[in-house]
């Protein structure tokens, strides 16, 4: 279990929709992988395994999480100065990402921008 105190420069993380609803329901170790990943890109820094995913759009990543339960996807922005943003959370059952998952993460996308814009 990691034991880890955020700085406070660490930027706050929002989840957008059911993203901590969704997190909640991984198991108890990928859990705890995805909490430390998501401490590491508050504290300024990159997730261990990750890529960007510019379909959902521009700075938005995907963090990476391989576990005995199977591949775990959490996707968030943080180019933003005010937060992290979550967009998504879902384990992966097949290769390539379902379209309803990245259909689900761009329009939070979009919401997103909206509402930063207004």
């Amino acid at each position: 279990m990691y034991n880890l105190a955020v700085s406070k420069t660490a930027k706050p993380i929002e989840f957008r929709g059911s993203a901590l609803a969704d997190l909640c329901r991984f198991p108890v170790a990928v859990r705890r992988e995805a909490g430390y990943q998501l401490y590491q890109v508050q504290e300024g820094g990159d997730a261990d395994d990750w890529k960007p995913v510019n379909t959902v759009g521009p700075g938005v990543r995907e963090i990476r999480i391989r576990e005995k339960d199977g591949a775990f996807r959490v996707i968030y922005v943080a180019k933003f100065a005010d937060a992290i943003y979550v967009l998504h959370c879902f384990q992966k059952k097949t290769q390539k990402t379902s379209a309803v998952a990245l259909a689900l993460a761009t329009q939070r996308y979009r919401d997103l921008l909206q509402e930063l814009n207004s």
